[in-house]
């Protein structure tokens, strides 16, 4: 009987063997409104190799896909670079069935392998730089420590100058199509930027690392093959370069404004503030919090210049949304970033104070004193939020050179 699930062709001896989760819609938190893949591939050498499982619910269908090139029990070893339960959920099942000669990864991820599912030290580790040969081939390991768990690594395939990429330089979106170059650029663009910032903001520094240390390894490397999203076979630099961008986190004339509001006075002031900085010759950019997903605000601030929250107090404290937005954000760890508080109160009115704090404590640079309304805003409430925002895009025009 033919398999259901069929391997697509990468290169003359690497095959995509992994599942495609259509319905996904969270991840750790981040919205994932076009599900995602988890890529495993599949090396045709002399050392038949499986590089990465997937999420355990999935595993039958990356067998059938093994199976279309080569009965799964051929498998001699596999390759944990990312021991994260979604590429390595499937990975003990897929041991006692294939029983391959090794099972290769990082020495942390041997650690954290053994932690998750106590097989026993059964992992062989490998370190940074060190080559196993697959008889006709060799795979090359480099460790991307914190990119970003701190088992995660690369690995490299000679012979087809593919590089494994783990997490690096994927994007959750399924989709059919395998390769990058059969997607419109706007979307991979949208959904690298977003995976990014949601997942590799808090390591953009090491992202900085790794790029110069991948450089210097001088890999002839002619795929980039990721654990999520399309693969990336051509214009291999519009993916390097976009990660360059990113990691830099130079600051923009956008402003994100988030915020909530119980009965309309927030709202006010949020419009009136983006109108200043509308006028200022900033970009604005509003997320209202019960409207809008946290994880879009922070794929909106890796590439801004600004950030202001405004929420009304209710019971002495933030808005829940607004103090939801705040601790995910503060996690991700944004650079260079400017800001404000503002918001609306009935008779406590520490919301404002508590806003301020946090973004004091995400290094944010507080341009103007934060404007508290108590109940509804007047034409003068109103006419300070307009001057705070005109504030905030005259200091987004210093910051960026304009």
């Amino acid at each position: 009987m033919k398999e259901p699930f069929k391997a697509s062709k990468v290169t003359d001896r690497v095959y995509w063997v992994g599942a495609i989760d259509w319905a996904l819609r969270e991840f750790h938190g981040y919205a994932t409104e076009r599900g995602t893949t988890y890529n495993a591939y599949l090396i045709v050498a002399d050392r038949v190799t499986l590089v990465d499982t997937v999420k355990a619910p999935f595993m039958d269908e990356m067998l059938s896909r093994v199976a279309s090139v080569v009965p799964p029990e051929n498998i001699d070893y596999i390759i944990s670079n990312h021991s994260e339960m979604d590429h390595s959920g499937a990975l003990p099942a897929v041991i006692r069935q294939v029983k391959p000669e090794k099972v290769f990864a990082s020495a942390m991820g041997c650690k954290a392998l053994e932690a998750h599912f106590h097989m026993g030290n059964a992992i062989t580790p490998v370190k940074d730089g060190e080559t196993v040969s697959l008889g006709n081939a060799s795979l090359t390991f480099v460790e991307t420590r914190m990119l970003h768990w701190p088992d995660s690594m690369f690995s490299f395939f000679d012979k087809d100058g593919v590089l494994f990429s783990q997490d690096a330089f994927g994007m959750h979106l399924a989709s059919a199509q395998r390769f990058a170059d059969e997607l419109e650029l706007t979307l991979l663009e949208f959904e690298a930027t977003k995976y990014f910032a949601n997942i590799l903001t808090p390591y953009a520094a090491l992202v900085t690392n790794l790029l110069e240390k991948t450089k210097a390894l001088n890999l002839p490397i002619r795929v980039i093959a990721p654990d999520h999203g399309p693969i990336y076979r051509r214009d291999l630099s519009w993916i390097l370069d976009l990660y360059g961008r990113f990691a830099a986190q130079k600051p923009t004339n956008r402003a994100v404004v988030a915020y909530d509001t119980m009965w309309g006075s927030t709202d006010k002031m949020a419009r009136a503030i983006a109108e200043g900085v509308t006028a200022g010759g900033g970009v604005p950019e509003l997320f209202q919090m019960r409207k809008a997903h946290r994880s879009n605000v922070a794929t909106a601030l890796l590439e801004a210049g600004a950030f202001l929250v405004g929420s009304p107090t209710m019971n002495n404290m933030m808005f829940p949304t607004v103090a939801d937005v705040l601790n995910y954000v503060r996690g991700l760890r944004f650079k260079n970033l400017i800001g404000a508080a503002f918001g609306s109160y009935g008779w406590s009115g520490e919301a404002v104070k508590q806003v301020e704090e946090i973004l004091s404590a995400m290094e944010v640079e507080l341009v103007s004193k934060s404007v508290s309304v108590k109940y509804v805003p007047t034409k003068d409430d109103l006419a300070q939020c307009h001057q705070l925002g005109a504030k905030v895009a005259k200091r987004l025009a210093e910051v960026c050179g304009e």
